[in-house]
């Protein structure tokens, strides 16, 4: 009898059943049927075993059909081994779940403690995710759009926040796939520029222990606990999720938009030994979680549990989940959450050429799309910025670090001028070009463009942790007034600030990612890490004001000119002598000029295009270079950054930079 593929897999006759356990003693399979509140299952064992792999066949099982898996054999958690037939499992392999975890204490697999040896007798059927058998999988047939990297434009965004509160869009869709699929939806994000959404977890979740017992929900996502099935969160009709996902991923790519998505495969929503046991604890913690001593869990995430990414179950299971992805859904790419992690096996030091990151990049199908690494976990060992292979891009947050502190007036110009120009000094050893940097100011995790020019300090209360939750690494500014209201002369500096913060962003060199609905001008009023708020913090307000249309207009105008420039897509680092670094004293920069802790001002000349950036709080004379004339293309201090006049400047004059400003100019005889 064939063993793989594993997973659940319907023939002519029944359905074909595959699960991973070295350590099981028994292995039934669950047929799930009945109401809610009154289930019942027939369980069937399954009775052979091959490399680890226990199977069967069950004939007369059709598409719709619930499942779980009962895993009968040792319990010793100091060992790490925690089989408990109480608990119904989830198949690592569904393509489909139902259900949430309704009752934390029945989801727990001990009783009393989690080291204390004994095992809970609760059934947890009822209170669990459930698996469901689907039908034979259909291959993607949406054309993909194919964009090269140089041209990419990235806008990271939440599926449900995106569109819960879209009044174009249809209130049965609003925060669904279908509501991202919508016209008006999709016609925004053309007119700012974006060529990919970076989805933030779409992979069936559940939430975590800590948030269960306070009743709280993990809106971001970064809780998974099915790698091949989209959660059902986000479906307008309840099972229907992957209908509505394709249907989704086809009318972007219809605009010429490219779906990534944001993957996680470096922990589970199990959470720590006192978590739940859903899944992978109770099937084969050792093959699955990278443990430490006396059977706990190794924690290199931050989450109470790592994945072992030199396990070979995990390594099969995270690279057919993503082919799965790939060939079923049409997806274009993944950002790898935490993906030092996946360097890391059994939780040691980081190796670019690890078992798992290798698999990744040498897979025929997934060494073909992008594929992003956040490049850092929750240790110091972790922090990996430029130190991946060269099939990865990457989350540079040099790039955000540096960024931030210049416009703020903090720090050298030296690190900043690095970031400007693709950040060479981290990708160009490797091989990789300069759309290696995913260059981005803001993201999910971290202060909205607005709030991080409206705070100096986190307001994290809301998410029910003292304010202890969060970064206080903010590199921001507020300028005389900690959030809102705000006097109009603060209101307009910070404006101001924010156009020049996403004007950099657009206009360096690198793969630009923007947060979507920062060009919305949205706040969350402090909070730097919203991840269990599901409601008005996290959604975008679709609200038209006066500032809204006009930072939506600055967003198009700045998209409108990197989208037209091949100057500003390029793809090669530059050499000695392609660029010309410049003083607002009417000089190129001298080596000195680098260590000038007082010098806030620069300009960047590289080809037809002049770029001058002063983040002093008073405003400058700056003596333009000799060739030109210069023609004035992008202001910051105007609203929708259209200059007051375009008029060219001829070379060698002298014009006045205010305070905190960007301005672009025009070689006009090039």
């Amino acid at each position: 009898m064939p063993v793989f593929p594993l997973g659940a897999h319907v023939d002519a006759d029944g359905v074909r059943f595959a699960v991973a356990s070295t350590s099981a003693e028994l292995v039934e399979v669950c047929l799930v049927d009945g109401p809610d509140d009154a289930l019942t299952e027939r369980r069937f064992t399954l009775t052979e075993q091959t490399f680890g792999v226990w199977h069967g066949h069950i004939p007369g099982v059709r598409p719709g059909q619930r499942y779980g898996y009962r895993v009968h054999g040792p319990y010793r958690p100091w060992d790490g081994v925690r089989a408990n037939p109480a608990k119904i499992l989830l198949d690592p392999y569904a393509r489909q779940i139902t259900g949430s975890v309704t009752n934390l204490e029945a989801a727990r697999g001990w009783l009393h403690d989690p080291m204390s040896g004994v095992r809970s007798e609760i059934d947890s059927l009822g209170h669990v995710p459930l698996s469901v058998i689907t039908p034979p999988d259909e291959p993607a047939t949406t054309a993909r759009p194919h964009i090269p990297w140089s041209k990419t434009v990235i806008a990271e965004l939440h599926v449900k926040g995106a569109t819960k509160l879209h009044p174009a869009v249809p209130p049965e869709h609003r925060g669904t796939y279908l509501g991202l699929a919508h016209p008006a939806v999709i016609g925004h994000l053309k007119r700012i520029g974006v060529t990919a959404v970076e989805l933030l977890p779409v992979m069936a979740m559940a939430d975590e222990p800590p948030l269960l017992a306070r009743g709280a929900t993990n809106y971001w996502g970064y809780s998974t606990l099915a790698f091949l099935a989209p959660t059902p969160r986000y479906a307008s009709v309840p099972g229907n999720e992957i209908t509505e996902f394709k249907a989704m991923v086809a009318a972007l790519h219809d605009a010429g938009i490219e779906v990534i998505l944001d993957v996680v495969p470096n922990h589970t929503a199990e959470g720590g030994v006192g978590g739940t046991t859903l899944c992978y604890r109770g099937l084969d913690a050792p093959a699955y979680y990278t443990l430490g001593g006396n059977g706990h869990d190794a924690d290199i995430t931050g989450t109470g549990n790592t994945l072992d990414s030199g396990s070979p179950t995990v390594v099969r299971l995270v690279c057919d989940a993503l082919r799965h992805w790939v060939t079923v859904f049409g997806v274009d790419g993944f950002r790898v959450d935490l993906a030092s992690v996946l360097g890391r096996p059994h939780a040691g030091p980081f190796d670019p050429n690890s078992t798992l990151l290798t698999a990744i990049a040498v897979d025929p199908i997934l060494s073909t799309v992008k594929l992003i690494a956040e490049p850092w976990d929750a240790t110091g060992e972790g922090y990996r910025v430029g130190g991946f292979g060269v099939a990865w891009s990457e989350w540079n947050g040099r790039f955000r670090d540096a960024v931030r502190d210049f416009w703020r007036g903090h720090g050298g110009i030296g690190e900043v001028a690095s970031r400007l120009t693709g950040s060479s000094d981290l990708y160009a050893l490797s091989g990789r070009r300069p759309w290696a940097s995913i260059n981005f100011v803001t993201a999910h995790d971290g202060f909205t463009l607005r709030d991080l020019v409206s705070y100096e300090r986190k307001h994290n209360e809301a998410n029910g942790e003292d304010n202890r939750d969060g970064t206080d690494d903010n590199r921001s500014q507020n300028f005389g007034v900690e959030g809102d209201p705000a006097p109009p002369g603060v209101r307009a500096r910070r404006e101001a600030t924010a156009r020049a913060l996403y004007a950099t962003l657009l206009l360096a060199t690198g793969t630009p990612m923007i947060l979507a609905g920062d060009e919305r001008w949205r706040t969350q009023r402090g909070n730097n890490n919203a991840y269990c708020l599901d409601d008005e913090t996290s959604w975008i307000d679709w609200a038209e004001d006066e500032t809204t249309r006009a930072m939506t207009a600055f967003a198009e105008r700045v998209a409108a000119i990197r989208r037209c420039s091949a100057a500003l897509q390029r793809d090669r680092f530059y050499r000695d002598g392609e660029v010309l670094w410049w003083h607002p004293a009417g000089r190129p920069l001298a080596g000195y000029d680098w260590h000038d802790g007082y010098l806030h001002t620069l300009g960047l000349q590289r080809e037809q295009w002049l770029l001058l950036m002063h983040a002093g709080a008073d405003a400058i004379a700056c003596t333009l270079p000799d060739s030109g004339p210069y023609t004035p293309e992008l202001d910051t201090t105007r609203a929708a950054g259209v200059p007051v006049s375009t008029r060219p400047l001829p070379g060698g004059c002298t014009i006045t930079l205010p305070p905190r400003s960007l301005l672009l100019l025009r070689d006009s005889s090039s």
